[in-house]
């Protein structure tokens, strides 16, 4: 597994990259990271994750892969990823959408297991009545990544 860190909005930014694919993302730089990318999967989705942060791209096109997590927890991070850039759900929405209406917490806790934030976007779960609760890379990052969606979702329908 090899890391790479770049300089992001929301500070720095690490990306694991494994076998082809992404496996990972931290916020903040992962000790042995590298600044430049090295090897063909790493610049990928360095230059996605770039195009990204400047409102450029809205979705991921990186092969992901996911060591581990429960069923339930899988299921939840494929349902992030069928949420729309620049929308949201709450979290009892995408208990429902995985079949467990009455597990809106189990959801908070899949998010904030997510192994591949904002690639595979927990960002985008919200609390009952449009409440920003709870985020991994803390709530400044998540208005931060939020705004950013909002005000590129908006240049793109007025465009």
């Amino acid at each position: 597994m090899r890391w790479t860190v770049l300089d992001s909005p929301i500070g720095e930014f690490s990306v694991a990259t494994d076998r082809g694919s992404v496996c990972g993302t931290r916020f903040g730089a992962v000790g042995d990271a590298a600044t430049e990318p090295a090897d063909e999967t790493s610049r990928r989705v360095v230059a996605e994750l770039r195009a990204y942060f400047a409102g450029e791209l809205t979705g991921f096109g990186v092969p992901v892969s996911v060591p581990r997590g429960s069923d339930f927890e899988r299921a939840v991070w494929r349902e992030m990823t069928r949420i729309p850039y620049g929308e949201t759900l709450t979290y009892g929405e995408v208990a429902r959408r995985v079949g467990d209406p009455g597990a809106a917490r189990a959801v908070g806790v899949a998010c904030n297991r997510n192994p591949i934030p904002v690639i595979v976007p927990c960002h985008r779960i919200i609390g009952a009545g449009g409440k920003l609760v709870g985020f991994g890379g803390g709530l400044d990052r998540k208005i931060k990544l939020l705004e950013l969606e909002a005000r590129v979702a908006l240049q793109r329908a007025w465009s």
